[in-house]
């Protein structure tokens, strides 16, 4: 199964960090996915097939205000 990722997407992983977050900000796509720590902001890549079953939850992007405010009705 073939994870369904954006830029800006939250993952929650199996194991926990060093720092004590479980909570990764996707950074980058593709082949590898480029991820953020919530807890210590550290960076890695890591192999799109090494992390898909690591992942326990994905939580989407919120919209951006300035997205909101465009859609609303004149």
């Amino acid at each position: 199964m073939v994870l369904k990722l954006r830029l800006g997407d939250t993952v929650r992983l199996k194991k926990v960090h060093p720092c004590g977050s479980y909570r990764w900000l996707v950074v980058r796509l593709g082949a590898d996915i480029g991820l953020e720590c919530s807890g210590c902001q550290r960076r890695t890549l890591l192999q799109r097939s090494y992390l898909e079953p690591k992942v326990r939850e994905i939580v989407p992007r919120e919209p951006s205000r300035s997205m909101a405010r465009d859609q609303e009705p004149a």
